[in-house]
């Protein structure tokens, strides 16, 4: 398995440090002629979503990688990889549009607004999340399963083979979650 990393802004350094921990191949995507190389899931990092939004249609790799994921290319957004996916962002342009969900850019305030939890996600049990300004899921549409909440707030989701996290998962010592996307990616 191969994972290309989008690899423009935020933490996909450490997103690349958890795959390099399970083992899993992985590369950075920077440019178009990234996209040239096989790979078999793509993980969208946190960051700003605006800024991520713009470089991807400058580089030219909004397209490509759209068409992509509506082609079945499982994907991992995490933060602002998650509004990237999102169908509908309040205070925010929609990028991709694909996933069922509406997320609310910078919900938990400005970066002091920034704080750690513990919370169940899905059958995993309990999962330590780190929020960077992050986002949450306002609402998720019939084709995505909620996976994860915090003080009511839908933090984590799935569709298909996207997954999506408000939360930093790279930012832990636990595998779990990107463990979570490979075994999605797998499937």
């Amino acid at each position: 398995m191969n994972v290309g990393i989008l690899a423009l802004q935020g933490a996909f350094a450490e997103h690349g440090a958890m795959l390099d921990r399970l083992e899993t191949e992985h590369f950075e995507i920077r440019q178009r002629k990234d996209l040239e190389r096989a790979f078999d899931a793509l993980i969208l990092p946190g960051g700003e979503s605006t800024a991520i939004s713009k470089l991807l249609r400058d580089l030219d790799l909004l397209e490509p990688l759209a068409e992509k994921i509506k082609n079945g290319l499982p994907v991992f957004g995490t933060c602002a990889g998650l509004i990237l996916l999102a169908e509908k962002v309040e205070g925010g342009v929609p990028c991709f549009g694909i996933m069922d969900i509406s997320a609310k850019r910078n919900a938990y305030g400005r970066q002091l607004g920034s704080f750690h939890a513990e919370a169940e996600f899905d059958d995993l049990g309990m999962i330590p999340m780190t929020f960077i300004r992050a986002p949450y899921i306002q609402s998720a549409g019939s084709k995505a399963k909620v996976l994860a909440e915090v003080d009511g707030h839908i933090v984590a989701a799935r569709q298909d083979k996207m997954l999506v996290t408000a939360f930093h998962p790279e930012l832990t010592d636990n595998l779990a979650i990107h463990e979570y996307f490979l075994n999605l990616v797998e499937d």
